[in-house]
């Protein structure tokens, strides 16, 4: 985005030839600006949300996900491999789809290695991996994860796709031989 606001600029600067031109050229920089900080704003807000979502999870606190969700969005698996859930539609399905799964577990963090805004600012990509310890001292499950989030003009998720190693979570719980 600098780069661009700097090329708009020397652009602008040099078609100058006049006084009148300068206040348009000011006006326009004016105007990159306020467009650049307003994108920097959105993205910086929407990191914020999912790291919300990432400690949400490790509070285990369904509720508060979907409260983080648009009423119409989206949590998509691709790769569940029919060994896992596909995702959730709605705000209640998510919270329906998260409800269960923390009883089964004695904690779960998400510590996050990568994330960064993309290009438009309402989608966010994020690099993390899941630590989840298992009960009865049976070990811990790992495993990395990529994730992209897609905010709303509200700054509510409306799309959330979860991306694993199906293997290793087939490993890590047990279901190696339901793999078809």
């Amino acid at each position: 985005m600098k780069k661009l606001l700097l090329f708009a600029c020397i652009g602008l600067f040099l078609s100058c030839s006049n006084s009148d031109k300068m206040e348009q050229l000011q006006q326009e920089i004016k105007e990159l600006k306020e467009a650049q900080t307003k994108i920097m704003d959105t993205a910086t807000k929407n990191k914020t949300k999912v790291k919300a979502f990432f400690n949400t999870l490790t509070a285990e606190d369904a509720d508060g996900i979907a409260d983080l969700f648009a009423d119409d969005a989206k949590h998509i698996n691709p790769y569940h491999s029919g060994l896992f859930p596909a995702g959730a539609n709605g705000k209640e399905d998510i919270r329906n789809y998260w409800a269960p799964v923390f009883p089964n577990f004695d904690g779960m963090t998400f510590p996050i290695d990568e994330i960064y805004a993309m290009e438009d600012p309402n989608m966010v990509f994020v690099k993390y991996r899941g630590e989840i310890k298992l009960k009865n001292n049976a070990g811990v499950y790992s495993n990395d994860y990529y994730a992209t989030f897609k905010f709303d003009g509200a700054g509510k998720i409306k799309e959330y796709v979860e991306i694993f190693n199906p293997i290793v979570a087939a490993r890590g719980f047990g279901l190696i031989d339901k793999i078809k």
